[in-house]
């Protein structure tokens, strides 16, 4: 092995392993906490951190596998199982990350209507066609044979190897990126411009009772003026930096890889083996940051990851003091003799 290939298996070793906990986390605060049961997106972040997972103990060993060795690895079924779970899971990832920004649209645009608009029922609904889209590509490119080990990405996904399909298998992977990346894209551009809109006329709103409350309060210390001021600037900014974080993260992660496959399709470019498998891992990649962006840094689940390690410690602590009680006993005759 080169070292590329040495540092590219040691950072898909990374990704999957900080993909494995931070998911597991997100899981567990899931199962801790019933009000995030209760609200409507844990539906959709449940779905994505499933996809994740399986993302995590799927393709990305097999991944890793195909660069250590340059070979397709396991048999024929299980590179196919894998090809079609990887498509499966990729496509209803993108199509969780459009759902989520759906309901914060409605959520923030539409907050009177919000629980008539987006109940359980209608979640289960989108959830039901996330799952019927992502099936049916993978289904139809097995059916066509169209998947196997692409040793430029060094995984099993899609791959035509006959060349009399050639022309078959172009439209079927321009139509397959258009209706999943570029949809989520699409959805994700016009849902969260839509609640930034909103957000900036809310914060000119306070901002004008702000400076119009600090022109009345001719007394007040300057330190405090400037404390208010600086919070204006922290409101305007914080909507930008989470939906710029949200639609950033999945272009820095998806587009690369996509746009590969698609130059991949033009026999005139010659794409570098380093970079179709740098490509990957940048997809793989939105497994690890998903969980951050959309679950582990809101205050919900700071508080019930916090109270779960709180609890696992006060255990421990309980336990430890049982076993110093049971010990003690037994040392207080020696004690007295």
């Amino acid at each position: 092995m080169s070292i590329w290939e040495l540092l590219l298996a040691f950072v898909l070793v990374v990704l999957m392993l900080v993909a494995l906990l931070a998911n597991v986390l997100v899981l567990m605060c899931f199962l801790h906490s019933a009000d995030i049961r209760k609200q409507v997106p844990g539906l959709f972040i449940l779905n994505l951190t499933f996809c994740n997972l399986l993302m995590a103990v799927s393709s990305m060993p097999l991944t890793l596998a195909g660069i250590i060795y340059k070979s397709q690895p396991g048999g024929d079924q299980v590179c196919h199982a894998v090809g079609f779970l990887e498509t499966f899971l990729t496509t209803n990832s993108m199509l969780s990350m459009a759902a989520l920004s759906i309901d914060r649209w409605i959520a923030v645009v539409f907050p009177l209507s919000y629980h008539s608009k987006m109940r359980y029922r209608d979640a289960a609904l989108i959830l039901s066609y996330t799952w019927l889209h992502s099936a049916s590509f993978p289904t139809a490119a097995a059916s066509l044979s169209w998947v196997g080990f692409h040793h430029l990405y060094a995984s099993c996904t899609l791959y035509n190897k006959r060349p009399e399909d050639r022309t078959q298998f172009v439209i079927f992977t321009g139509v397959f990126h258009a209706l999943s990346f570029l949809l989520s894209l699409v959805v994700l551009c016009f849902t969260y411009l839509k609640v930034l809109k909103v957000a900036r006329f809310h914060c000119k709103r306070i901002d004008v009772i702000t400076m119009q409350t600090l022109v009345l309060l001719v007394d007040i210390h300057p330190s405090v003026r400037e404390r208010c001021l600086e919070e204006q600037r922290r409101r305007r900014q914080r909507a930008t930096k989470k939906i710029s974080t949200f639609i950033g993260t999945f272009i820095l992660c998806f587009a690369p890889y996509v746009i590969t496959r698609l130059v991949e399709l033009s026999s005139v470019v010659h794409i570098n083996s380093h970079w179709g498998i740098i490509s990957k891992c940048l997809a793989y990649s939105k497994a690890v940051s998903d969980p951050f962006v959309y679950s582990l840094l809101r205050h919900q689940y700071k508080k019930t990851w916090k109270d779960i390690l709180n609890k696992l410690l006060k255990r421990s602590s309980i336990n430890s003091s049982a076993l110093a009680g049971e010990t003690h006993p037994q040392n207080l005759p020696q004690l007295n003799e």
